[in-house]
Parts: C-alpha cells; sequence; structure tokens
C-alpha cells in the first residue's frame, strides 16, 4: 500500500491518495480544496478512484469531496453524523474563508465505530474519534500498520477543541484509548503537518503523551 499527500488549501491539509499495490484501486482521504492539484496527482500515479473517505467535515477537509466524487464517480464515505452540522455549513464557511465554492453534500455513507471501509485489496477499520470535531473518525489499516488520523493526533500536538462542540476531554480519551492501543509501531497521517509513529507520540507528545497520564 502506497501513500501520497498532497498538502491542499492555505491550511496546508493532507489530503492522501492510498493505493492498493496489487489492483491499482485508490482511495481519496480528505479532498479539501484544490481539486485539480488532487486529480492531477491521481492522473500521474495511473491508479484508479473507488472512493473518497472523510475524517471529519472542517473545510480544509471536505471541501472538495463532493467535486472529487463527482468527477469519478464515486461514493463519498464519511464522517460521523455527528458531524453533518458542519457540512452544511460549507458554503458560508468557505466564503468566510475565501475558499471557492464549496458544495453542500450528503455522504453515501455515514461511518460509525467499527465499520469498515474496503478498496482493492486493502480494509480500512473505522474509529470514531470525538473532540477536535464530535464526528471525526480515523481510519486504520491494520496489515500495513498505518493510520489516517485527520485532527486528532499530529507530531508533537493534537488538534483544535475550541471549535463548536468541540471538547478536550475528549480529544484526549480518543487518542488514549482509541489510537495508542493499535501499537506503538503505527504510522500516522495527520491532517496538518509530517507523520509520526503513536510509540514517539506516547514517549514525547506533551499533550498526550505516556507522561500525562502517570
Amino acid at each position: 500500500m502506497k501513500v501520497t499527500l498532497i498538502p491542499v488549501t492555505p491550511f496546508q491539509q493532507n489530503c492522501s491518495i492510498v493505493v492498493c499495490d496489487a489492483t491499482g484501486r485508490a482511495v481519496v482521504v480528505d479532498p479539501g480544496g484544490e481539486v485539480e492539484r488532487i486529480i492531477s496527482a491521481v492522473e500521474q500515479l495511473e491508479v484508479s478512484v473507488d472512493k473518497v473517505l472523510l475524517t471529519h467535515g472542517h473545510l480544509d477537509h471536505c471541501g472538495g469531496a463532493r467535486a472529487v466524487a463527482d468527477h469519478y464517480g464515486v461514493e463519498i464515505h464519511g464522517p460521523h453524523t455527528e458531524d453533518a452540522f458542519w457540512i452544511e455549513q460549507l458554503p458560508e464557511q468557505s466564503k468566510r474563508f475565501g475558499f471557492g465554492d464549496a458544495q453542500v453534500f450528503t455522504p453515501d455513507r455515514w461511518l460509525q465505530e467499527g465499520d469498515s471501509v474496503q478498496f482493492g485489496d486493502e480494509t480500512m477499520e473505522v474509529y470514531h474519534c470525538p473532540g477536535h470535531t464530535p464526528g471525526h473518525v480515523i481510519f486504520f489499516n491494520r496489515a500495513n500498520r498505518l493510520a489516517l488520523v485527520g485532527d486528532v493526533l499530529f507530531a508533537g500536538s493534537i488538534g483544535r477543541t475550541d471549535f463548536p462542540r468541540g471538547n478536550h476531554s475528549d480529544l484526549v480519551r480518543s487518542v488514549q484509548e482509541k489510537l495508542w492501543p493499535l501499537g506503538d509501531d503505527v504510522t500516522f497521517v495527520p491532517g496538518h503537518g509530517p507523520a509520526s509513529t503513536f510509540g514517539h507520540e506516547r514517549r514525547t507528545n506533551p499533550f498526550v503523551g505516556d507522561r500525562m497520564s502517570a
């Protein structure tokens, strides 16, 4: 499995193209904007897009979801239904931040804890990780020890919780009770910035590291 990162929007959000090596099938995760750049990257990879996956409903993660899904004629999966109120605000938020035309949409499939998403021969497990937003989910590929965690966890930091319906305690609990048990060897791709591993963050992250709960 290969992951190609495309930082999009003025917020440099990590849109991920995740490819099944065996089949050439792919998913586009969190296409927040700059849709033409995303489509160009897919063409360069010479893969076939199966689905659009969303971790949460913030503009910089899903502002281009409808356009990408329509271009490839595929479904949008995620986030959790608790983020519907964010998706409904996309045009207003897009105008506010000068992002262009972000279209409201209803995901073809809202995701819940315990769901899974398949593309090619790969499976992504879904974990509901509220805190940054109430409907935030993360995607975990157990075979390749890879997680796409959106804005739950960053290298050396965690997601903001000062947005409407954000909750700091919920976010810390999501990291410590949902992410850490997946294993220290798991590499994660955050919504912004460089990748890291859960083990490294447990040892060093000042917000959710093991020393915080000791």
